[in-house]
């Protein structure tokens, strides 16, 4: 691996982790040269970084402002789940769950029902989600799939903080569980499919009322 492209994903990572901490928000311009400033890299590895973000739609290009990130869209939002789902339940239909692979989602699904905030909350969510579809030993994918999960943080983020709809959704979670202990795959898959278009359908509601 070439030292551009190890800088390059330093800067990616690093922009990655900023999102999910809420420090980068929707419609929010990027400032290369203070980004320059604080990782101590060139422009040119962010740059990089920024057009490989652009490519998974997390970022845009506006002319005579540079690089946002990209506002949230109801097209957008129907688009993603639907793409999220498929490839979910495709991991999840060519994976195998030992005993500690179950009892990490057990695990996950509790900090999930007890986290303490939104965003703790989101983050655990999307960890559960991980979790489910990370067995699949397939790079290319799972590298598509982190980098649509990652502008699917964004629509969690703004629209998921609401209580009562991850109750309903623990529900859910403790299902695939139990369907993967039966070793009832296709019976979790259903679920999870269940699961993110519900959750679509919930975040395309709300972005028509904005």
């Amino acid at each position: 691996m070439g030292m551009s492209i190890i800088l390059r994903d330093k800067v990616r990572e690093h922009l990655l982790r900023q999102m999910q901490k809420g420090d980068l928000q929707p419609g929010q311009g990027i400032n290369l040269a203070a980004l320059s400033r604080k990782l101590k890299v060139s422009v040119t590895p962010i740059r990089e970084a920024l057009t490989q973000l652009q490519q998974s739609h997390i970022i845009r290009a506006i002319p005579n402002r540079g690089f946002v990130i990209a506002a949230v869209n109801p097209e957008e939002a129907k688009n993603l789940y639907e793409l999220v789902a498929h490839l979910e339940v495709l991991a999840l239909e060519e994976s195998i769950f030992n005993e500690a692979a179950i009892a990490k989602l057990k695990k996950q699904s509790n900090h999930i029902a007890n986290a303490e905030d939104a965003l703790e909350r989101v983050n655990a969510y999307m960890e559960f989600h991980r979790l489910l579809t990370c067995n699949y030993k397939n790079s290319v994918f799972q590298q598509i799939l982190k980098d649509l999960k990652t502008r699917v943080f964004f629509y969690e983020r703004a629209f998921m903080s609401n209580d009562s709809f991850h109750y309903n959704s623990n529900d859910q979670h403790n299902a695939i569980i139990s369907a993967i202990e039966d070793d009832n795959i296709p019976s979790a898959a259903l679920v999870l499919k269940m699961n993110l278009m519900l959750v679509k359908s919930y975040i395309e509601k709300q972005l028509v009322v904005l």
